[in-house]
């Protein structure tokens, strides 16, 4: 699928899920779409888990809540917009999903236009047993990342 067609199928899903932000992208299709360099990959997970748990290589790191802290960065939408323009295409990526998604509704309301959510995150849902990495996700796709 070219970028374009990937773009549209995301902004379908969004529009389907009443998204308030562009749209959401498969771990995939946001591999896809950042190996091209039609969009930028941006982590908002916490800088523990980015260097511990793991992280996509060429992914840079944007805390929506820094680690011990109760409520997101009042800064983040700040500092995401002194790094990028605004109709920038910007598929944001977390843990499972949540605070991605949180983080690109505040961006949206900011009036950034192209801001995307990986679905899965990096790790996936936890699964029965309460461990993550089974059940979707960047890692369980088999996609590249790095751990340190």
């Amino acid at each position: 699928m070219d970028r374009h067609d990937l773009f549209d199928v995301a902004a379908a899903r969004g529009l389907a899920a009443g998204l308030p932000y562009a749209g959401a992208l498969t771990p995939r299709e946001a591999h896809e779409l950042a190996s091209e360099g039609a969009a930028t990959i941006v982590d908002v997970r916490t800088r523990a888990e980015w260097e511990f748990v793991g992280h996509v290589e060429y992914a840079p790191l944007v805390e929506w809540r820094p680690y011990g802290a109760t409520r997101p960065d009042p800064l983040f939408v700040d500092k995401m917009a002194a790094r990028f323009p605004r109709n920038a295409p910007i598929l944001l990526l977390c843990r499972s999903g949540v605070r991605s998604h949180h983080a690109a509704t505040a961006l949206a309301q900011a009036g950034f236009t192209r801001v995307f959510n990986i679905l899965e995150g990096f790790e996936g849902d936890a699964d029965e047993e309460g461990r993550r990495g089974r059940l979707g996700g960047w890692r369980h796709a088999g996609l590249p990342w790095t751990q340190g």
